[in-house]
């Protein structure tokens, strides 16, 4: 073990550090390995923030890593606004120590004397994201790890367009946060600038949401919804929601409607993941339920399940929600030629997306993995109407309200094109595959290969590090037409060598094109220690009747091509 590990460990038994810290740090040094990997680094405040497994030491969530990235934050916040008196909001999901963070953050902020607007208790992100804008605060702040394992807590920052930091203001942040230490935090709270919020935010979010996702002419009172918080915050806002909408026939969970950060009911309370949806589905299928709708712990994914050709429930994927969604908003056409207006997606997300806003003449602005970049996207075109926008990891934002993932409008957006559906007797799952006959159907697929600790950040760095150097010729059979490398900003036309910049921030992410429209995607997640590839591939549906015929061979070709990458 490097002494440098030694040396941090040591100065956190020093006494600037609380007795409990210091104890448990000399507990620590029974297990050097655990001593390592609690301070062989600093717990990185990177892609809008950070997110680690709590406990003491410089790469755990704990009052001082937190400390520090609040001192280092209000420094800069002070700076950026020195002729007035800024002010943040901070909000917090379901997750242990989250309220007792939550305090000592707003602490912080008081102390550098920024007036903080501060929960009474837990509440969906997306709201949070709303009241940075609506109590015209310069930054908003949530404590949330979304749908990690209960041992993990982050940080999450909002600018004050509501949006997750981007450059320049991700990385001037971040100079000021390495330029603190441990010392400087002022932890000694000044209560007069800390004012409660809730009910007030709370009904102007939800009427905000009402206004903006019921846009449906279907009959509400004959739509029944079953709804699982999975222990989280959406249960704050999404029954409220679909109340104020007009749906009576709401469904919770009630096994999983008490926030609860063991998640004690699921293995992980992801959305993504069918298993978390089950006790939802199994009561949906006993009551004969129209969709059901399950959200991660801090409410901004949102996943969906709702009646197929079959008249079964099935798990629609993020791709496929973010399609049908988006094409329920641009049917409406509430929108004019002199809005300019556009949806917003990811480069990893379906190709259908750009297909389905062309079909309908609105632009498709793509950007990088994560909301902040769809923020971004309004923030720097105000003379565009955004509709919403969407990425493969089961998140939607419905029109700009919101500048981040949104599963409590979302959610009663797909209620609502249920409900439209069924009054027109058809289905959502319907409109889907007629979607599909008219464009194309695309199938997409994630493998995330998850990488511990040190040594996998090391092994993910040789994956990509492979695929740079040694990029494959073909994938199942089709030749390979561009290379997308976003760490170099380059596009490489294989056939001549040709190179085009890509003119987005530069992100480690490797995209490959065949000539067929395959797509293969390979990118680190910035917030947990995964590598990720996503696969996309396409054909034409002759009618919605060969729909399961034609899902079964872009399956089979999706397992070709994982086979052919050795996964």
């Amino acid at each position: 073990m490097s002494t440098s590990f030694l040396t941090q460990a040591a100065a956190w038994e020093l006494p600037l550090f609380d007795d409990e810290t210091r104890q448990a740090v000399a507990e620590l040094k029974n297990n050097p390995v655990a001593l390592e990997d609690a301070f062989y680094k600093d717990l990185a405040f990177g892609t809008g923030g950070m997110r680690g497994v709590m406990g003491v030491g410089t790469n755990r969530v704990n009052k001082y890593t937190f400390g520090k990235t609040t001192q280092g934050l209000s420094d800069y916040i002070k700076a950026q606004f020195p002729n007035e008196t800024p002010s943040v909001v901070i909000g917090y999901d379901c997750r242990h120590n989250s309220k007792e963070l939550a305090q000592t953050v707003a602490d912080i902020f008081s102390a550098n004397d920024i007036k903080v607007y501060l929960f009474t208790d837990l509440r969906a992100t997306p709201e949070v994201s709303f009241a940075v804008r609506h109590l015209n605060c310069q930054c908003g702040i949530v404590l949330t790890a979304s749908h990690n394992p209960p041992e993990y807590n982050g940080y999450k920052v909002y600018w004050q367009d509501g949006g997750q930091i981007v450059p320049p203001q991700d990385n001037g942040i971040i100079t000021a946060i390495n330029n603190t230490a441990y010392e400087d935090i002022l932890f000694d709270a000044k209560p007069a600038h800390i004012t409660p919020i809730d009910h007030a935010i709370d009904e102007a979010f939800q009427d905000a949401s009402v206004a903006v996702g019921r846009i449906g002419n279907g009959n509400r009172e004959k739509v029944k919804v079953v709804f699982t918080p999975l222990h989280g915050t959406s249960v704050t806002a999404i029954p409220q929601v679909l109340k104020k909408a007009g749906y009576s026939h709401v469904t919770v969970i009630e096994e999983q409607a008490k926030p609860d950060g063991d998640f004690p009911t699921v293995k992980s309370p992801n959305p993504e993941e069918p298993e978390a949806l089950q006790m939802a589905m199994e009561k949906a299928n006993a009551i004969d339920a129209d969709i059901v709708i399950g959200t991660d712990p801090d409410a901004d994914r949102l996943g969906i399940a709702v009646r197929n050709e079959n008249n079964e429930l099935e798990l629609l994927n993020g791709n496929q929600a973010m399609v049908a969604m988006t094409d329920f908003i641009l049917s409406k056409g509430k929108y004019t030629a002199e809005e300019n207006p556009f949806v917003g997606s990811t480069v990893v997300s379906t190709p259908m997306m750009s297909v389905l806003a062309n079909h309908y003449g609105v632009e498709c602005k793509l950007g990088l993995t994560g909301f902040k970049w769809i923020a971004q996207m309004i923030e720097n075109f105000p003379n565009q109407k955004c509709l919403g926008g969407g990425e493969e990891s089961f998140g939607y934002m419905v029109g700009d309200f919101v500048r981040d993932k949104d599963a409590v409008t979302a959610a009663l957006l797909a209620c609502e094109l249920v409900t439209e559906a069924k009054s027109n007797g058809s289905s959502l799952f319907n409109v889907l595959l007629e979607s599909y006959e008219k464009l194309g159907c695309f199938q997409e697929r994630l493998v995330s290969l998850v990488k511990k600790g040190k040594s996998g950040a090391e092994e993910i760095e040789r994956i990509m590090d492979r695929f740079r150097k040694d990029p494959p010729k073909n994938i199942d059979g089709s030749s390979i037409r561009f290379i997308e490398d976003y760490g170099a900003a380059v596009r490489t036309i294989v056939k001549t060598q040709e190179k085009e910049m890509i003119s987005l921030p530069k992100a480690n992410v490797l995209i490959f094109i065949a000539e067929d429209g395959t797509r293969v995607a390979a990118r680190p997640s910035g917030t947990e220690p995964k590598i990720k590839f996503y696969v996309s591939v396409n054909t034409n549906l002759n009618s919605t009747r060969d729909y399961r015929t034609t899902k079964d061979q872009l399956d089979q070709k999706i397992d070709r091509i994982l086979a052919e990458l050795g996964m």
